[in-house]
């Protein structure tokens, strides 16, 4: 709720519409992109598996990849090509969603550096809307631990759920710890 708010406040369009209660939050009905956005800073996790990157290596610049969302397939890599040869998004949809994660992505950055977490990578969606017979696209996902790997600034602790995947310790209190 905090970073989908700051992000409405910064001019990036989501989903969100209040807080419910402290459980659940009332949020718009989009029709879902059938994309996930991968925005990596540094380069870990199946980055590195697949191109043989050294984990770790800072990125010169944000890298952005394409995965369908398809739990059967297993989310597999898509090229801009897939992406319009399918009719999932024309290229100026597509154009238009990347400028937003790369504004996404420079906010998130900035307000988790200042509290001394690096954000390496993180996953977004996207959905489509239409109110009073103008179509939008709008960020429709949370931005969380579970969707962001965030290590500590100085010690490269992992405060994410890379600490249940790779049994680095209590998740829940490395959540809290974010959530501070």
């Amino acid at each position: 709720e905090h970073i989908l708010t700051n992000l409405n406040q910064v001019g990036i369009k989501n989903h969100l519409v209040k807080r419910i209660n402290m459980r659940e939050q009332l949020v718009q009905l989009v029709d879902i992109i059938p994309i996930e956005f991968i925005v990596r800073n540094i380069a870990t996790g199946s980055l590195t598996k697949r191109l043989g990157i050294e984990d770790g290596t800072v990125l010169d610049y944000p890298l952005i990849e394409y995965c369908l969302k398809n739990d059967e397939l297993e989310d597999p890599l898509i090229s801009k090509e897939h992406i319009i040869a399918f009719k999932w998004m024309d290229g100026s949809e597509l154009d238009f969603v990347n400028k937003k994660i790369r504004r996404i992505n420079d906010f998130l950055q900035g307000m988790f550096r200042g509290v001394g977490i690096k954000l390496v990578d993180f996953k977004l969606e996207f959905g489509r809307t239409e109110k009073n017979g103008k179509k939008d696209i709008i960020l429709a996902d949370e931005i969380s631990p579970d969707t962001c790997r965030l290590w500590d600034v100085t010690t490269d602790k992992k405060m994410d759920k890379d600490r249940f995947r790779k049994n680095l310790g209590n998740l829940v209190e490395a959540y809290q710890e974010v959530a501070r």
